[in-house]
């Protein structure tokens, strides 16, 4: 009997464990840290495919739990900042980009040179692998606008400019799309790799995003 008791002590104990464990990973996921993996080259060179990383739900915006709802808002997204969101065309994908415009500002593209309120600003984080140029009534990829980005909204694009599907394509990401800013590499694997030794990239890990 005695054995009996404890066998179920035992047990009640880790299942205590286990509901715990999963309580604490529910309130990090949904509230502070969010894991994400970067599935496309949109973002090349600054994140290359493979590439896993740590978003910060807390720079921006906290929401209720499995909604877009904001119940706080935090700070606002600049240009540069590397953001993770709902996608706006299909909301159950995250998406993550860079932060080139904010509300108010007008947004021109004229041959690929990027113009914010009248001015070409400097690019440091835009990758072009194609020298052409599409007109802008074939395509916005090379020539768009000028619009102006809305109220709680952000114009935003990938790095690798020539191969990415973002602002220029499907508009704006509102606020309450936000998922948080992108923070750190943890983990980084070369899928295409022959050498086992080489199929994780070492030197990526621990990477700020910049």
């Amino acid at each position: 009997m005695e054995k009996t008791e404890k066998t179920k002590s035992k047990t009640r104990e880790y299942v205590e464990s286990l509901i715990i464990a999963a309580i604490i990973a529910f309130f990090v996921r949904s509230f502070f840290i969010q894991a994400f993996k970067i599935p496309s080259s949109s973002m090349e060179p600054t994140l290359l495919v493979g590439d896993h990383l740590l978003v910060n739900r807390l720079t921006y915006v906290m929401k209720i739990p499995f909604t877009d709802i904001v119940f706080l808002n935090l700070g606002s997204p600049k240009r540069g900042d590397v953001i993770v969101f709902r996608y706006p065309v299909d909301a159950s994908k995250d998406f993550i980009k860079r932060v080139i415009a904010t509300e108010g500002d007008t947004v021109e593209i004229k041959d690929k040179a990027i113009h914010i309120n009248g001015k070409t600003i400097k690019d440091p984080w835009g990758y072009y692998s194609d020298d052409s140029i599409m007109p802008g009534y074939l395509s916005p990829k090379d020539n768009l606008g000028p619009i102006v980005v809305p109220k709680d909204s952000y114009f935003a694009m990938g790095d690798n400019r020539d191969k990415s599907l973002d602002s220029r394509f499907w508009g704006f990401v509102k606020r309450e799309h936000l998922v948080g800013k992108a923070l750190i590499l943890y983990f980084s694997w070369d899928g295409k790799s022959s050498n086992i030794i080489h199929y994780i990239r070492w030197a990526r890990i621990g990477r700020l995003i910049r």
